[in-house]
């Protein structure tokens, strides 16, 4: 069974795009196999710590490893993805056998992007994720799920509209192939 792994961008405890990822959960149900990063505990990237690996990081690169294909849905900070995200990225990024980058456990990976965000529905932090990712030679899903918060940003509840359900539903398509 297909080994889905969900990363917010946000920490915040109820984040709009960990809820968005709790219903693309919801939509997968039984289909693959779901599961939600918490990566909250790791230290801030340093080479100073690379060796020995810090056992937060050898978890977190446990999960990724297990996975078939990442979805990250993230918040959009200053035209960017948060620095929680890019440090966990750059974690990731890292040679398991030092200096050779092969050997790093998110190269190769299948990744799915959304987001929900403000005016620009994170335009901006998933075409920036896109270029960080092809970097890192991931293969991107096509279909992402881009959502403007608009008047919803006041609110803690993340609700769709139909042609966001649909996206949505699209994004969950394409991940399962």
């Amino acid at each position: 069974m297909k080994k889905i792994l969900f990363i917010s961008g946000s920490l915040r405890k109820e984040s709009f795009n960990r809820q968005l990822l709790d219903m693309a959960a919801e939509l997968v149900g039984n289909r693959a196999e779901c599961s939600f990063l918490d990566y909250r505990n790791i230290p801030f990237m340093n080479q100073d710590l690379e060796s020995p690996e810090p056992d937060e990081i050898k978890r977190v690169r446990a999960e990724i490893r297990r996975a078939d294909v990442l979805w990250i849905a993230s918040p959009e900070y200053n035209h960017s993805y948060s620095g929680v995200l890019k440090n966990l990225l750059d974690w990731l990024s890292r040679p398991t056998v030092p200096g050779d980058y092969s050997t790093a456990v998110i190269r190769g990976k299948k990744v799915a992007l959304s987001s929900v965000a403000g005016s620009s529905a994170g335009s901006f932090s998933l075409g920036k994720l896109s270029e960080l990712l092809s970097m890192l030679s991931c293969t991107e899903v096509g279909a992402k799920t881009s959502i403007a918060l608009g008047s919803r940003f006041s609110g803690n509840v993340l609700e769709l509209t139909e042609e966001e359900q649909k996206a949505l539903n699209q994004e969950v398509e394409e991940v399962l192939k």
